[in-house]
């Protein structure tokens, strides 16, 4: 009984880090929707958030279930405490991705991003996608290197935001409209980046059992 309640509590970790992956999926195609206007990528982007919410529902109901049905350690009752946790972060950064795509499709057949602008998102969408890739490598890892390392990338995604900044509050030359849209989609890849730092947390929470603060909203 004991060998199978391992089996399943590491098969919820596990899932987990697949649905980083797909939260990783997902902001890829929500960048590619926004950068080129694709219609196509940004249904992709918002297939991934469906999926991701559908098997983070499944998860969570899992995670009790063993919850209830067994009597966890500490070390066991930490991986159950971050399984659920974790499932809202994972949750907004696939919301997150969605609501990019939604401003593609809501701007259609118009590009939302001025040219000026193209080099500074590419890098933010490139380095989230990445974040979340290392987020779900972090979590099968167990390797506080790896969590240290969301650190540094999301410190990258700040200072793109701050580029952005600037940028709109030079010659802008694209009004109003095209200022706003482009400050929210900074501030939805800096939540993205925010939430996958508290997977990083969580892994060091699982390593070390000394609770940190995760990222909400």
């Amino acid at each position: 009984m004991r060998e199978e309640f391992r089996r399943n509590l590491a098969a919820a970790e596990d899932t987990l880090a697949g649905l980083a992956e797909t939260a990783a999926a997902a902001i890829e195609q929500a960048t590619v929707a926004l950068l080129e206007a694709d219609l196509a990528a940004a249904e992709r982007s918002q297939e991934s958030n469906r999926a991701l919410r559908q098997r983070l529902t499944e998860l969570e109901s899992t995670a009790y279930d063993l919850l209830a049905l067994q009597a966890p350690v500490a070390s066991d009752l930490r991986v159950l405490v971050t399984v659920v946790r974790l499932g809202a972060n994972i949750e907004r950064m696939g919301s997150l991705a969605a609501h990019i795509a939604e401003t593609a499709e809501r701007r259609h057949p118009a590009v939302v991003i001025p040219d000026l602008l193209v080099p500074v998102f590419r890098q933010m969408g490139e380095v989230a996608q990445q974040m979340a890739v290392d987020a779900a490598a972090a979590l099968r890892s167990r390797d506080t290197a790896d969590a240290a390392r969301l650190e540094a990338e999301d410190d990258t995604v700040d200072r793109l935001r701050l580029e952005l900044f600037r940028q709109i509050a030079g010659d802008w030359p694209h009004g109003a409209e095209a200022a706003a849209d482009a400050a929210l989609l900074g501030r939805y890849y800096e939540r993205f980046a925010d939430h996958a730092v508290a997977i990083a947390d969580a892994v060091l929470y699982l390593v070390t059992g000394v609770a940190v603060e995760v990222a909400a909203e």
